[in-house]
């Protein structure tokens, strides 16, 4: 680095209490309590016991005890290396987790007695017998419970994601669910069920990774509690809790990913869980989509992994087959033109009804493994005639090469006559590319030419889409906002003597219609 060069800022993440998510809707919130069971079982056959970290500080802090959730074993087999002399019961919700406890290494069943049991609904006792476990009642009848803090990174991260069920609690990206519990709350659980704290803090530690240049903060709480005793407490008669100042070290996560010397550090998910692409498509399934005309057999990951997957585009969302049937139910909008679509995803449905009466038509998406996808639902879609009038390539709204290479498609490369986005607005940060690309791709010698976006309304409110839209030179011609028009415009023509919204009648779908 030359004298004076001043080395770049990494990006610092953390949880902000003032944020808010999305909460996710009542029948998912049912059905992830229903299934939660089923998801852990899922986790453990994709992950095994490779996924959490061995938990080495409990050897240090906690002694003898009984431990509730035990996963695949990363606490228990450090801890009976430690202590040969102590007996275990295991116990955890998935039946999956507990098979591979017993099929550990270290496994003996005069050492560890694993079993699987809800014990929200199930009762101990039916796997432990009465007066034969000392290590619940070790010193006076203390809980040890160590979990995720509030303002932990994954907190952040899956509540601007939108998978928040309710304060603190959260879907995570593989329909397994996390809490994120504050002092007092956790205190107050205890209290009422006649436990005081003995003690209690939060453990704060800074991750870097340096091949992401990223600075993420970790928290979580660890705690102490003895029924019927009187607790830790400070000169006001107040529970001491505090913060240890001392665990605010640094852990370097280097683009290797090496293994952490500090046994200290509780990651529980990597970084290619936490950043990276999904692979969920062992699950997806063929969806039959028909539209006037058009008859097609999709293949894709369907809606119940809509909170659990990092790709939204392996999925088709409500936008796209509306759009998909305007357009078939009114062939002129884009008869004879060059089409291009934005984010279309694994699905393509809009793209292959245009492509039946378009010029032609470039279908576009920035993730590899949507592409791979859309390609694979094209070609067992369509005859080679109008299998060769579609294009498809990667575009990454605001990349250069990726804006150049499209371009370029446009016959002369002066750009397209109609570009058409379904469910692309959702993101806050994705709207200024957006405008952005489709200003770049759209003809500059087409006075008709125009973008068309359809969408629900998520994250991004109407006025932040029209003002981003208007400062890239766009001017708003037509709207069609939940299904309501405000004039005889050309939107509302679409639905003359068709029953498309009606068909659509629980979603409520907008429509922009923009020019240059």
């Amino acid at each position: 680095m030359a004298a004076g060069e001043q080395q770049p800022q990494q990006q610092q993440i953390s949880a902000s209490s003032t944020s808010s998510g999305r909460l996710v809707t009542p029948f998912w919130k049912e059905k992830y309590e229903r299934d939660a069971r089923r998801y852990w079982d899922i986790f453990y056959k994709r992950h095994e016991d490779r996924f959490f970290k061995d938990r080495h500080y409990l050897d240090k802090e906690w002694g003898k005890y009984f431990e509730v959730g035990c996963g695949a074993g990363n606490t228990i087999f450090p801890l009976i290396s430690t202590y040969p002399d102590i007996f275990v019961h295991a116990c955890d919700f998935s039946p999956r987790a507990v098979d591979l406890v017993k099929k550990h290494k270290d496994y003996r069943p005069d050492r560890v007695n694993a079993f699987a049991c809800d014990i929200t609904s199930e009762q101990l006792t039916e796997n432990v017998q009465p007066s034969s476990v000392d290590v619940v009642t070790m010193n006076g009848g203390r809980v040890l419970f160590r979990d995720y803090a509030f303002g932990d990174l994954a907190q952040e991260r899956l509540m601007s994601k939108g998978q928040q069920i309710s304060e603190n609690f959260y879907v995570r990206g593989d329909g397994t669910r996390a809490y994120y519990f504050s002092n007092e709350y956790l205190m107050d659980l205890f209290s009422t069920c006649g436990f005081t704290v003995e003690e209690i803090c939060v453990h704060n530690k800074q991750v870097e990774n340096r091949s992401l240049d990223l600075v993420m903060n970790r928290n979580w709480i660890q705690a102490t509690f003895i029924l019927g005793s009187a607790g830790l407490q400070g000169p006001n008669g107040q529970h001491d809790s505090h913060t240890c100042e001392d665990e605010k070290d640094k852990l370097t996560a280097n683009a290797s990913q090496e293994k952490s010397t500090s046994e200290e550090i509780d990651l529980s998910e990597d970084f290619n869980n936490m950043f990276g692409t999904s692979h969920n498509l062992d699950e997806a399934q063929v969806l039959r989509i028909k539209a006037k005309g058009h008859d097609f057999e999709i293949k894709m990951l369907t809606k119940e992994h809509q909170h659990t997957c990092k790709l939204t585009g392996l999925m088709l969302w409500e936008s796209a087959q509306f759009m998909c049937s305007v357009l078939a139910e009114n062939p002129s909008i884009l008869a004879g033109k060059r089409v291009l679509e934005l984010g279309c995803g694994s699905a393509g449905i809009c793209s292959m009804v245009a492509a039946t009466v378009a010029q032609f038509v470039v279908a576009t998406d920035g993730d590899a493994e949507s592409l791979d996808l859309l390609r694979e639902n094209t070609a067992s879609n369509l005859e080679p005639d109008l299998l060769k009038k579609i294009l498809i390539r990667k575009l990454f709204w605001g990349d250069k090469d990726d804006l150049k290479a499209v371009r370029e498609l446009s016959s002369d490369g002066t750009g397209f006559d109609c570009i058409i986005g379904t469910d692309v607005t959702y993101n806050p940060d994705a709207i200024f590319p957006l405008f952005k690309t489709a200003r770049e791709l759209i003809s500059n010698k087409d006075s008709d030419a125009a973008l068309i976006l359809c969408y629900i309304q998520r994250r991004v409110d109407e006025d932040s889409i029209l003002s981003t839209a208007m400062a890239q030179g766009f001017r708003l011609v037509d709207k069609w906002i939940n299904g309501i028009h405000e004039s005889n415009g050309i939107i509302s023509s679409w639905f003359c003597g068709n029953d498309v919204c009606s068909s659509f009648r629980n979603a409520t779908l907008s429509i922009l219609y923009f020019q240059v």
